[in-house]
């Protein structure tokens, strides 16, 4: 694998593990404390900024990630796409359906317990995508 395309997956994978770990420390916590009678105007608000950011990060990693795995990817940035994978994988399946449901059915602890599991599973998998792409790094 080339050497910027590393450095690329590492730039990439590194940059999804940050948002996550904002997204987990300081942005669900914020969003589970909103009253139920503010909720409807602070999760449209929420989800209309992160998709912001949501947007551009995914398409970088998933750009980065395809790159890799044309260019003949190492063991290791095999890993780091699969970290990546799972990350997206959880957020498709799980945690933008759970917004939804969020956004109509108001703050219920079930529907914040299963987006709290999602994001786990997210910051899990960006995890390991960023230490899977600094072993390929070298």
């Amino acid at each position: 694998m080339s050497p910027s395309l590393e450095v690329l997956l590492l730039a990439a994978s590194a940059a999804h593990l940050g948002f996550q770990a904002v997204v987990t420390v300081v942005v669900y916590p914020a969003l589970a404390s909103v009253r139920r009678e503010d909720w409807s105007v602070a999760h449209e608000a929420h989800s209309r900024r992160i998709s912001l950011v949501v947007g551009p990060l995914y398409l970088a990693v998933a750009a980065a990630c395809l790159a890799t795995l044309l260019d003949g990817p190492s063991a290791a940035a095999l890993v780091a796409v699969g970290g990546n994978a799972l990350a997206a994988l959880s957020t498709a399946l799980v945690a933008a359906p759970t917004h939804g449901r969020l956004g109509s059915r108001g703050p219920e602890p079930a529907l914040l317990r299963t987006l709290r599991r999602a994001d786990v599973v997210r910051t899990l998998g960006a995890a390991v995508a960023t230490v899977g792409a600094l072993v390929a790094l070298g």
